[in-house]
């Protein structure tokens, strides 16, 4: 059990909640906002054979990941990056709040992912986070990364600014790379 942060595939992002995780709603609620704004609404992209999914654990402890936000980042982009509930592959000028409740909030918050990369990359710079850090290649890739070992040998080899907490550096590249698969796979990331 636990919290983890995933991909939504185009089926459950269209499907309406019949209590089986469709997130039809949020779907319609985010056009209806997008139109509001002038923009077009959010087309995801279509399933690829083969497109690698994305699914990380919550699990460390983030106290550091909040004392590095506050010391790098305004309040509002402390904001951006903390408390959305659902990243889409869609620049944003500002959140989105929907009146939509779910097992974690009681209002649904859409960020766009070239925003909350910008400021994950940012964090990584700050945090000097080394290129050995994984990419999302298979689920869990980062999650056990971190905490089964291999972030501990490579901080013993190559120690530095990431290294003195490696909670805060598993908050960091989770971000960054949750960020980097939206974009790169054209879905929205969520919480489950």
């Amino acid at each position: 059990m636990g919290v983890y942060l995933i991909d939504v595939g185009v089926g459950e992002w269209l499907r309406e909640d019949t209590g089986e995780g469709g997130m039809g709603a949020i779907a319609k609620g985010l056009d209806a906002e997008l139109a509001r704004r002038g923009l077009p609404p959010y087309v995801p992209a279509p399933e690829r054979d083969g497109a690698l999914g994305f699914e990380e654990k919550l699990s460390p402890p983030m106290k550091g990941f909040d004392a590095l936000c506050r010391a790098q980042l305004t309040p509002e982009e402390r904001e951006l990056i903390g408390d959305w509930s659902v990243l889409v592959p869609v620049p944003l000028d500002a959140e989105i709040r929907l009146p939509i409740g779910s097992a974690y909030t009681d209002e649904t918050v859409i960020a766009g992912a070239p925003q909350v990369l910008a400021l994950a990359e940012r964090l990584a710079a700050a945090l000097e986070l080394p290129a050995e850090v994984p990419e999302a290649t298979e689920n869990l890739a980062l999650t056990f990364w971190f905490l089964e070992g291999e972030a501990e040998e490579l901080a013993a080899a190559r120690p530095g600014r990431w290294s003195e907490d490696l909670d805060t550096a598993f908050y960091v590249a989770l971000y960054l790379r949750a960020a980097q698969h939206s974009l790169r796979q054209g879905c929205p990331i969520t919480y489950s």
